[in-house]
């Protein structure tokens, strides 16, 4: 994942996409705890809660900041820089301001807490994701609460350009010449007809169609926009 967006509905909606690219269970699996650093224990440590950025009338919290920070640690070993992480953050607010005004409605009990099992089986096991947990200084609560903010945030766009993702035959075999059979090959594996992954091939497609045309939204969404970060204040 290398952009906002990307964060948005690989990452925060990762499990739904996951699936629509064919991810194995296998290339699901997080990157181990070594190369996560350890999260300070002492409360006294952790960033005292103030305003990490202003967009427009609203403000972007250090705790939210931090919270991001923490989830990225979980799911990808690391975190990003603050100035991302805020970046980040600014895009979930762009994307939920519409979904807001559009009453776009939140993600089911059961839409939540069958993403957070799914989350939870791409670590090696159940006590290897408890001890990540506490690594990355999160809750259980927490994750969840990410999580359905996640879902909300990747079906609203899947809703919002959807209808303009239109894939054609060309380039479904165009992507099955060039992408998908070369990358069986290269696993010796064996490469279906075509019309057997067709519909597997459409919807890959479909969500990258889905993801060019929402970062393009959102990079000139965020140009008309005023926001202000706010310098990290040093521990007293």
């Amino acid at each position: 994942m290398t952009s906002p967006l990307k964060r948005v509905i690989l990452i925060m909606g990762l499990l739904a996409w996951l699936g629509a690219h064919g991810a194995t269970e296998a290339d699901a699996q997080l990157p181990p705890l070594s190369q996560a650093p350890a999260a300070p224990k002492d409360p006294a440590a952790l960033p005292v809660d103030g305003i990490a950025a202003r967009i427009e009338d609203d403000v972007i919290l250090e705790s939210e900041v931090h919270e991001l920070g923490a989830f990225q640690l979980l799911s990808d070993g690391k975190s990003k820089p603050r100035n991302e992480l805020i970046r980040e953050l600014a895009d979930q607010w762009i994307v939920r301001g519409e979904a807001n005004t559009a009453k776009y409605p939140l993600p089911s009990a059961d839409e939540i807490e069958n993403a957070y099992q799914q989350f939870v089986k791409q670590f090696p096991s159940p006590e290897e994701f408890q001890k990540r947990l506490t690594a990355a200084d999160l809750t259980e609560t927490a994750v969840k609460r990410i999580l359905s903010q996640q879902l909300y945030l990747a079906h609203f766009l899947d809703y919002r350009f959807r209808a303009a993702a239109q894939i054609d035959d060309k380039e479904l075999e165009k992507y099955y010449n060039e992408e998908f059979a070369p990358q069986l090959k290269a696993r010796n594996e064996p490469v279906p007809p075509l019309e057997d992954v067709e519909d597997t091939i459409r919807e890959v497609l479909v969500q990258r169609a889905i993801n060019d045309r929402a970062e393009k939204w959102l990079d000139d969404t965020r140009q008309r926009l005023r926001i202000d970060i706010v310098n990290e204040r040093s521990p007293s």
